[in-house]
């Protein structure tokens, strides 16, 4: 007999997808990651599966790209049953009226589940996220910045973060009136009938403030409370699984972490990149003072289509997996050399770079014969991904040591690709050697 599903999720990037799937594994929730919405047959292949995922793509897609593409996969959801429906966006929550709206996103599914309160949970202070008063805090090495003044999602090349109160941010993007339950009013122990005032004036959404574990844990109830009255779908970071565990670890619902077995290591490894972030820069820096090979590859290539000049990029990178060295791709070390302004103009442009990253990858792990691989970048894995014919993830290793960032095991019907282990990671994600450790085992 299989228990009842717990979850099911979709992720407005694949770093962010896996990201739950990690955060599930580690304490003991059997999770599976589709890259569509699965058909029978590969949903069957996963009975044990407590929660179940889609990584999308909306994070970097238009709103009429969300009006034609997410009402099915909420209605799929909603049909799965599960106690929470859970539209999963970066713990930096950065979006915008044009790209990635998290505001239409709820709108839509806010029509899909009923027409119900939806909450919404952002905070994660395992990822050094929080949120007080409705307004939105991350950590950059060390230190905590209100998330306008984060020096690096306040100068996204997408979408950077110029508002902090997440309210006022959402208001750019949707009429959904949305209510607040702050972290005093979580754990004062009148919570449950400030919850329910709330919600007596009708808010089409509920922002629900976590700031450390005594309100992650309160916030869980609460969560599982509005589920019960029909307000099953939410919205947020992986904050949610973090609190929801925390509620089913309380009643039994979870009762054992997940286990894993050793990453062993690797005598090649192969990265992509179409990271812009300084994090990702470091780790580039760093992976070449331990033997890795970085190779710059102009973007404006992919965009161009310029199929020679990609073509001589690869024979590079595979000479150097031939002659047993790892190597780097990439096509930006640092905001600094980000080609973002020169490409905007050409509609589709980082998807294209996206989906170059991805083919470029698929040749190297399937003309090196490599058994593990990684692609950098939040938008670029959610392209590039999709190139090698995988329709599903698994958890291999979580790092809980940097959260955000596991290795994966790939499905495939492609023998060259079923079984790769592959890591893809946020570009804010990780310490500095993050690669030279995927390489060298964990």
């Amino acid at each position: 007999m299989t228990s009842p599903l717990l979850l099911t999720f979709y992720g407005d990037d694949l770093t962010g997808s896996t990201d739950v799937m990690e955060a599930l594994a580690l304490r003991g929730v059997e999770t599976v990651l589709f890259l569509d919405v699965p058909t029978e047959a590969q949903r069957a292949r996963f009975p044990h599966a407590r929660a179940i995922g889609v990584a999308g793509t909306s994070r970097s897609e238009t709103p009429r790209w969300m009006d034609e593409n997410l009402t099915p996969v909420f209605l799929w959801m909603a049909s799965e049953g599960a106690e929470i429906a859970h539209y999963k966006v970066c713990s930096t929550f950065d979006s915008s009226p044009a790209i990635g709206s998290i505001g239409r996103a709820l709108e839509i599914g806010h029509a899909a589940f009923g027409g119900l309160p939806v909450p919404i949970l952002v905070g994660a202070p395992q990822l050094k996220r929080y949120t007080a008063f409705g307004e939105l805090f991350a950590a950059y090495r060390g230190e905590v910045f209100r998330i306008d003044r984060h020096p690096v999602m306040s100068r996204h090349p997408v979408t950077p973060m110029h508002e902090a109160n997440l309210r006022r941010h959402l208001a750019e993007q949707t009429a959904v009136s949305i209510a607040l339950l702050d972290h005093l009013a979580l754990t004062d122990g009148e919570a449950d009938g400030r919850v329910d005032a709330a919600l007596a004036s009708a808010p089409g959404a509920l922002l629900i403030d976590v700031l450390d574990p005594a309100t992650q844990r309160a916030a869980g109830r609460q969560l599982r409370r509005l589920a019960a009255k029909g307000s099953r779908f939410v919205v947020g970071s992986s904050g949610v699984e973090y609190a929801l565990a925390e509620s089913w670890r309380e009643d039994g619902t979870i009762t054992e972490a997940g286990g894993f077995d050793p990453l062993e290591p690797v005598e090649r490894l192969a990265v992509v990149s179409g990271s812009c972030s300084p994090t990702t820069e470091r780790q580039i820096r760093f992976a070449e003072t331990q033997g890795f090979t970085a190779i710059a590859l102009d973007p404006r290539l992919f965009v161009a289509g310029d199929s020679a000049g990609i073509e001589a990029t690869r024979t590079q990178a595979l000479g150097h997996l031939a002659a047993g060295q790892s190597v780097i791709v990439y096509t930006a070390l640092g905001p600094e050399s980000d080609l973002g302004a020169e490409i905007a103009g050409n509609e589709g442009a980082r998807h294209a770079i996206g989906r170059g990253l991805g083919r470029l990858q698929a040749d190297l792990v399937r003309g090196a014969g490599l058994s593990r691989a990684v692609i950098a970048g939040g938008d670029t894995s959610s392209h590039a991904l999709r190139q090698l014919g995988v329709h599903a993830l698994t958890p291999r290793m979580p790092l809980a040591e940097t959260p955000g960032s596991p290795v994966s095991t790939a499905h495939s019907e492609n023998p060259a690709f079923h079984g790769l282990e592959i890591a893809l990671k946020g570009g804010q994600v990780g310490h500095d050697d993050y690669f030279v450790r995927i390489r060298d085992g964990v």
